[in-house]
Formats: structure tokens, C-alpha cells, sequence
């Protein structure tokens, strides 16, 4: 596939394959692709591959050749009928992204992050992290040999997040601040050349992550959903969805693109505010709090990609409550036999609450994208459930116990 490097804000093509941001004016920079070699082909080419990342390589910007993979993609894709009737949808999708060989989508976009620094002979790979980004990267520079750093914010990371890293060998550095501040700083080791730098910043990571939305058009047998709920971090992973969905529109392989719906936690949400004012950009938050570790960013890196595909698809923007994330997690493991993170679940929650503002029809088609595994964040989840029983061993004392 061939592609060039834009920035967002101003249009001018970058050339230096190592900056972090638009040379003339500071901007967020984009792949932008030439779909012309893929005019030939049809969805039953791909589908004769194997699902996963790599069946969608026609329409990543990295040779296949290079690839560094451990065999990311190709998540459940679960049929949620009991939680539709509960929400009160027409039908309901889990995108099940915990499935990932790290356990979260970072892996989609971490593949294809670090086959290009493999392809741009980098010896040394680094990012800023929440938990998530710094453990797909720990694994994925393990499986290319390559030196790994990981900044992140002291006391905000779940410990199932920190075990990865440390695990695959990464050299970890506690930053005293939140993660905006760990990015600025991986930003200026990486502008020096310490390191080549593999948050979403780089623009080829939404390229993996684009692949998400390939995967559920291609489970759904090409029947485009009505909307598409994602939690809502740094949000790249929104206009990535829409970036997949703009490409196959104009292939025509799809009909339309479904309404974009962005979920951020009430204790971060940038971008909410910049939606409901109508603004394409938006001011950060200096202090953002909240249980769902994974989404508590203040200064979305990609908050005016994520504005635009919400504004270009008709979609919506809304925050819940700690208490209403932690109660979907339960809701959705409890009902459906799926565990997700507390940020994952931002996503069942603001589907509950936009159903009963009346933003959501009964009528729709949704998919919610739950974006990490349960055991992240062990911690959470047993603080949030009921406590432990106890009993004697034995069969009358447990019977007690349990109200038998």
C-alpha cells in the first residue's frame, strides 16, 4: 500500500519518518492512504487469510515482510442478547478486544507500531502509559529484540499492567505526575534519539488499531452496524474506526458508515465538553480522576481526530460515573459471562445511559467495543464486589454462609 504522512491540523506532508508532530505547525499527524492498489480486490480475498491483524495488510502502511506479530486480532465477536433486552436495543455486540495476546487492543496497534521500527532499523522503542500501551510494547519489542523504556505515572498504574511490563523486560520508570506529564517527557527522549516513540502520537499505531472495525464489519458478514460505542482515553481508537470505515465506504465494500459514539469517565472528559458546546477542539484537564486507570487522560492526543469522526458521522459524545462503570463491568460479567476492565466497561455504561436519555433508538444495531481483560486491574474488581465468605470447613457452616 502506498501512503504518505500528513499533519491533521495543516495538510503539509511530513517526510522525517522519526518527528512526533507536524514541523510547521505542531499538528497531530495522519497516514493518509492511496487506496488505488487495493481497487482490485474483494472481501473474499481477505477472508482468504487468516483472521487477525495481518488478513487486513492490504490496507496497512507497513510491509508485510516486516511484520512483528503474536498473532493479535481475531477477537470474540459475542452476540449479547440478554444484555440488548436489558439495555433495550434491537441487538448488541460485544467487541471482546481483552482476547488480544496482551490483553487489550493496544496490540492491534502495537504490531504494526513496531514492525515499522523493525523497518526503520530502530534499536530502542518507548512510550508514555497508563498500564496498556506499556505492556503491548514490553511484549511486542521482547518478540523483535529490541530495547524497550516505559514511563509511567507514579501510583496511577493497576498492578496486572505493571506485572506485564516489567515481565517482558522493559525498563520501567515511575514518572511523579500524571501521564501527560510521562508523555511530554518520552516525547523529548525520543526528539533527542534515545528512543523511537510508539504512543498513538505515531501515526502508524491507529493504523493497526483501524483493524478493529474491519474485524466487526467482516464478523458481521459485511452488515454495518447502526453505531459503534468505544471508552474514550487518548482516542485514537475513534478515528481509527472511522478511518476503516471511510476506507471500505469508498471502496464501496460498505453502504455507509455507522454513527461513531465516544464514552469518557466523568473525572476525564475533555472532550465530552467540546461536544456538547459543538467546538472542534477542546481544553484539557490538568487533574483527571477516575477508577477506569486506562482512560484517566486529561489531554487526549488525538481528541480533534476523535471530534471530527464524531461530528462526520452523526454520533455523540457523553461521560458516566465511576459508579455507573464499575456497575456495567458487574452487569456485563454477571449477564453475559464476559470480563472486561473498568475502562472497557465505559462503553456498556454509556450505552445504558444514552438508551435512556433517548439518544440511542430501540430499533438500532449497536457494538460496544470493550477494550481490556478483566485481570488488568485485579484490585478494582475485587474491591468492587461483594466480599469473600467465610466459613468452617465444613458442609453445614458453608451452607450458612451462602443462605442455603
Amino acid at each position: 500500500m502506498t501512503y504518505s504522512i500528513k499533519c491533521f491540523e495543516c495538510g503539509s506532508i511530513v517526510d522525517d519518518p522519526f518527528v512526533d508532530s507536524c514541523p510547521k505547525c505542531g499538528g497531530v499527524l495522519a497516514i493518509e492512504t492511496d487506496l488505488d492498489n487495493a481497487a482490485s480486490l474483494r472481501p473474499h480475498d481477505l477472508r482468504r487469510r487468516p483472521m487477525g491483524v495481518w488478513r487486513y495488510a492490504p490496507f496497512l502502511p507497513v510491509d508485510e515482510s516486516h511484520a512483528v506479530s503474536l498473532l493479535e486480532g481475531g477477537t470474540p465477536l459475542y452476540d449479547c442478547r440478554a444484555l440488548a433486552k436489558k439495555a433495550g436495543v434491537r441487538s448488541l455486540h460485544v467487541k471482546y478486544e481483552g482476547a488480544n495476546p496482551t490483553g487489550s487492543f493496544k496490540d492491534r496497534g502495537m504490531t504494526v507500531g513496531v514492525s515499522r521500527a523493525v523497518e526503520l532499523g530502530c534499536k530502542t522503542v518507548g512510550c508514555a502509559s497508563t498500564g496498556n500501551t506499556s505492556a503491548s510494547l514490553a511484549a511486542y519489542a521482547a518478540k523483535a529484540n529490541l530495547g524497550c523504556v516505559v514511563l509511567l505515572p507514579s501510583g496511577k498504574v493497576a498492578a496486572g499492567k505493571l506485572a506485564q511490563a516489567m515481565f517482558y523486560g522493559a525498563k520501567v520508570v515511575s514518572i511523579d505526575g500524571n501521564f501527560d506529564d510521562a508523555l511530554n517527557v518520552v516525547r523529548q527522549l525520543a526528539r533527542d534519539g534515545t528512543l523511537y516513540l510508539l504512543n498513538s502520537i505515531n501515526p502508524f499505531r491507529p493504523e493497526g488499531q483501524k483493524t478493529v472495525a474491519f474485524e466487526i464489519v467482516d464478523q458481521l458478514d459485511f452488515e454495518v452496524p447502526d453505531r459503534i460505542i468505544l471508552p474514550v482515553g487518548n482516542a485514537g481508537n475513534i478515528s481509527a474506526v472511522h478511518k476503516a470505515m471511510v476506507e471500505w465506504k469508498s471502496l464501496g465494500w460498505i453502504d455507509r458508515v455507522p454513527k461513531i459514539t465516544g464514552i469518557q469517565a466523568a473525572g476525564a472528559a475533555p472532550l465530552v465538553r467540546a461536544f456538547r458546546a459543538g467546538r472542534d477542539d477542546f481544553m484539557p484537564e490538568e487533574h483527571p480522576e477516575t477508577v477506569a486507570t486506562a482512560i484517566r487522560i486529561g489531554n487526549p492526543v488525538s481528541g480533534k481526530k476523535a471530534l471530527r469522526a464524531l461530528y462526520d458521522t452523526k454520533g455523540y459524545a457523553t461521560d458516566v460515573t465511576d459508579d455507573a462503570i464499575l456497575s456495567a463491568q458487574r452487569l456485563l460479567g454477571r449477564t453475559e459471562g464476559v470480563g472486561v476492565e473498568p475502562a472497557s466497561a465505559a462503553s456498556i455504561a454509556g450505552l445504558f445511559k444514552l438508551v435512556e436519555e433517548g439518544v440511542i433508538d430501540s430499533d438500532e444495531r449497536v457494538v460496544c467495543i470493550c477494550t481490556g481483560n478483566l485481570l488488568k486491574d485485579p484490585d478494582t474488581v475485587i474491591r468492587s464486589c461483594e466480599p469473600i465468605f467465610e466459613a468452617k470447613a465444613s458442609a453445614e457452616a458453608v451452607r450458612k454462609a451462602i443462605g442455603a
